[in-house]
């Protein structure tokens, strides 16, 4: 089937247009056109994780079967932007920054921002620590953060949801880890970020290894 895929904000402008023509095969799925749309405009790619799709002005699921005909839209979030910061980012050559992680979820119909900022501190498990030593399966890390997120957002209109993690040696009180959710009333945003701080301790691939002043040393998994 041929189907013109439309584009907006930071895809239209990395293409200098704003569309491109797909041809997949009949019964092909969402999913099937992100990949096939990554394949063919490779300059896109990193950015298509985060974005979602419109099938006939309705966002659909990645297993939403395709039609020739259809008018499909691929729109990047709303949070952050194409000029704000990116709402989910491992960062190892500076410190992270709470205005980053706010803005990227920052908007006029935000109620209420909650933020979990996760240090590190100076004991664990009876040992008196001197530094925390960060590592990440990147791509796997950044796409699972992106899809907790989305999980999220789906679940409360309204909600969005930031996370940015360090990666490399972090020093006692460092931030290692900061989250933030808005939402339209603070409930909703106490829940959500709660909820992406669990789950990224749960399922995310980043590691930390604690080293402790008195030589011993340990590896956890999560913040």
């Amino acid at each position: 089937m041929h189907l013109r895929v439309l584009l907006f904000a930071g895809l239209r402008e990395r293409l200098r247009r704003d569309s491109v023509d797909l041809e997949l095969p009949a019964g092909a799925r969402v999913r099937d056109l992100l990949a096939a749309l990554a394949r063919d405009q490779p300059d896109l790619a990193p950015g298509l994780a985060v974005c979602r799709v419109a099938v006939d002005h309705e966002f659909v699921a990645a297993d939403h079967p395709l039609a020739e005909g259809s008018e499909v839209a691929v729109i990047p979030p709303v949070s952050g932007g194409h000029d704000g910061p990116a709402a989910y980012q491992l960062i190892k050559d500076r410190p992270l920054a709470l205005a980053d992680v706010v803005a990227a979820v920052a908007h006029a119909g935000a109620g209420g921002i909650d933020i979990f900022v996760g240090n590190v501190r100076d004991r664990s498990r009876g040992h008196d620590i001197a530094r925390l030593e960060y590592e990440a399966y990147e791509p796997m890390a950044l796409r699972v953060m992106r899809q907790i997120g989305a999980a999220i957002e789906a679940e409360t209109p309204g909600v969005r949801v930031a996370i940015h993690h360090r990666l490399g040696v972090l020093q006692i009180g460092d931030s290692a880890v900061i989250v933030a959710a808005s939402a339209p009333h603070r409930a909703e945003a106490f829940a959500a970020c709660r909820a992406a701080i669990e789950q990224l301790k749960q399922d995310v691939p980043i590691w930390k290894r604690e080293v402790a002043t008195d030589g011993l040393t340990w590896v956890v998994q999560g913040p």
